[in-house]
């Protein structure tokens, strides 16, 4: 990793360290939002949204499971009950039994279906994926008129996909901050989009003016 990169690295690092810290001396939380000291970590999503993920998260895998067994190699991620399939199966067939899986499972509001056909990535492979995120991550802290806490990075063989409760000025910006990135082949755009206006209603006023470029 070169040292640009160790330093953006941290710098992410540390910003969830401090949101650690928050979090255990009981924040204040308004709107969304943990305001604590100089930091505003921004979640987009109501409480019941997120709570809606996380449960469509842990659920998947053993729906997935008991629907093709062990084949493939699949992440689940879901954002405002919008949820992304990525990694790879062996087959058409298993391909479309895992959709169908997914958008049976309770709170799912909407499927898009990135699985490829083929075998599971390398270990190699699944390390410079998780390598990648932390970089697109980091750039976005980089470019100051984004909010890092807004977006959610999933990375499968080097295609980054993005998520999202955004305007389309931050989902063109962010995409563009991601293809910018190095060893990143292709970015796909997995955002639910707001105007100006709606997403200055979903978060705090100092929130919303720290969003503003």
């Amino acid at each position: 990793m070169t040292s640009k990169y160790m330093r953006r690295a941290a710098a992410l690092l540390a910003s969830l360290a401090v949101a650690a810290e928050l979090s255990a001396c009981a924040p204040l939380i308004i709107g969304g939002a943990i305001v604590g000291g100089s930091m505003v970590a921004i979640n987009r999503r109501t409480s019941g949204a997120q709570l809606e993920d996380e449960g469509i998260e842990l659920k998947a895998p053993k729906r997935i499971s008991e629907a093709i067994n062990d084949r493939g190699s699949i992440s689940v991620t879901s954002y405002n009950r919008l949820v992304l399939i990525a990694g790879a199966v062996p087959t058409e067939a298993d391909k479309a039994t895992v959709e169908q899986t997914v958008a049976r499972i309770e709170n799912v509001r909407s499927v898009v279906n990135e699985l490829t056909i083929g075998e599971r990535g390398s270990l190699v492979s699944r390390s410079n994926d998780a390598l990648l995120t932390s970089k697109v991550k980091a750039s976005f802290i980089d470019a100051k008129d984004l909010q890092v806490n807004a977006f959610k990075v999933v990375t499968e063989r080097s295609v980054v996909y993005l998520m999202g409760l955004v305007t389309e000025r931050e989902a063109a910006r962010a995409a563009d901050v991601a293809r910018g990135v190095d060893g990143v082949q292709k970015v796909v755009k997995v955002f639910e989009t707001v105007t100006e206006a709606e997403l200055a209603n979903l978060q705090p006023p100092k929130a919303a003016e720290a969003s503003k470029p």
